[in-house]
């Protein structure tokens, strides 16, 4: 292993025997041939990546595919069936909640406790103590037994300990998601600081928004299999590819005819997109386009400006009541802005088979200067959940143009004003 790896998995497999009854295993285990009673689960199956050190890596699959198993092997708690897991570096893992703390101990006593299964002596977490209650922001909470702790307690004294002691490689397991979000936002940016000390990053979340924004590498498991290792952005859109429906990826299609009106609002190397596109194929996104107050096609948008946002549809099958959906993204796949005509309280009608149909959203462009992307959508809200007809991912590309200097910084223009009163 090299000596900028700090994590390395190669041909990494855990297979667990599942039995249909007690009585299996009996026999199994009694049998003078050996028999076998049981067949091999595979939770994973030849799984094999590398982290650099200050990597920050996501991983994403849906429940019961094995991402939990797979940190739990790294940092030791499971062994896998075959294949190797070389770690360098000190690992503070959050996994389960309340993983590593005894029930019946008050909270200081679980960060005395935590900290020698950690090899550190009771005078370094002496000298530790008052960051992490303060961190934790628990109250008298702390001398009381965790047992009687709600899950948002326990995660922000678990989170408070794990950050404590400026681990090499910090691993969470979702966890993060039960505290309430001022103290999400806490946390993150108490990893933010980690990140910028050169600390390397394991991060299991649903949210595709969070490991786009956090990490620059993903890993994409389903039922133990990994389908997929790179750069976030691309192995999120893959998981929502697997998530929504079967798709293709068009790669540098010209996804909008060549606008037609004034030049000037038009940037030729905007044209060519690397879009995704999946659905049931009972309607088409034919074409996605954005017009000026003029009606000139456009992907120049003046800063402060109104636009439109146009796509033309066409129905294979008929449809009732179908809604009709954007957004609005950053090039690292932050969603920004979007919104449908059902949030929008627009009743559609029934769109009939072979028919087209021309929608349009109008907005007005608060964004920073910059180039943003465009998902388009024509889907099904049922009570079981989404159903896609047709998505473009990534459809269009346009810039946000700035011609005179604002008075804002950051991603987008919430039109602050400034007063002040002398006391």
């Amino acid at each position: 292993m090299s000596e900028d790896i700090v994590v390395q998995v190669e041909n990494l497999s855990k297979i667990y025997k599942l039995y249909n009854s007690p009585q299996d295993r009996l026999k199994e285990s009694l049998h003078p041939l050996r028999k076998k009673y049981h067949h091999d689960f595979y939770a994973l199956k030849d799984i094999g990546f590398e982290i650099k050190k200050g990597e920050t890596v996501g991983i994403v699959g849906s429940n019961g595919s094995g991402k939990s198993t797979l940190l739990k092997i790294i940092t030791g708690i499971l062994t896998p069936t075959s294949g190797t897991v070389s770690v360098k570096g000190h690992i503070s893992a959050l996994l389960e909640l309340g993983a590593g703390f005894n029930p019946e101990l008050s909270g200081v006593e679980n960060v005395f406790f935590s900290g020698t299964l950690m090899g550190f002596t009771k005078e370094e977490m002496l000298a530790k103590i008052d960051d992490i209650l303060s961190f934790a922001d628990i109250g008298e909470f702390v001398h009381q037994p965790v047992k009687t702790y709600s899950s948002g307690m326990f995660v922000r004294l678990a989170f408070a300990v794990a950050v404590s002691v400026n681990p090499e490689i910090l691993i969470i397991d979702e966890a993060l998601s039960v505290g309430d979000m001022a103290f999400q936002r806490k946390s993150f940016r108490r990893i933010e600081s980690l990140l910028n000390e050169g600390m390397t990053f394991l991060f299991v979340s649903h949210s595709l928004e969070s490991i786009k924004k956090i990490c620059s590498k993903a890993l994409f498991i389903n039922h133990g299999t990994q389908l997929g290792f790179g750069g976030s952005k691309q192995i999120c859109n893959d998981y929502e590819q697997h998530l929504f429906g079967s798709g293709k990826q068009n790669d540098s299609v010209a996804s909008q005819e060549t606008p037609q009106g004034d030049v000037a609002n038009i940037d030729p190397d905007l044209l060519s997109v690397n879009e995704l596109t999946y659905g049931d194929g009972r309607a088409e996104i034919e074409e996605v386009w954005l017009e000026n107050q003029v009606g000139q096609r456009i992907n120049l948008v003046d800063v402060g400006s109104d636009f439109t946002l146009k796509y033309r549809v066409r129905f294979v099958d008929t449809v009732q009541a179908p809604v009709f959906a954007f957004l609005i993204k950053t090039v690292e796949g932050i969603s920004l802005y979007g919104s449908d005509t059902e949030l929008l309280k627009r009743d559609s009608n029934t769109h009939l088979a072979g028919t087209k149909t021309v929608i349009s959203f109008r907005m007005t462009n608060h964004l920073s200067e910059g180039v943003y992307f465009v998902n388009c959508g024509v889907k099904d809200d049922k009570d079981e959940g989404i159903t896609f007809m047709h998505r473009r991912v990534d459809v269009l590309m346009f810039k946000s143009r700035l011609r005179e200097k604002t008075g804002h910084a950051g991603l987008v223009n919430l039109d602050a004003t400034f007063s002040a009163a002398t006391l």
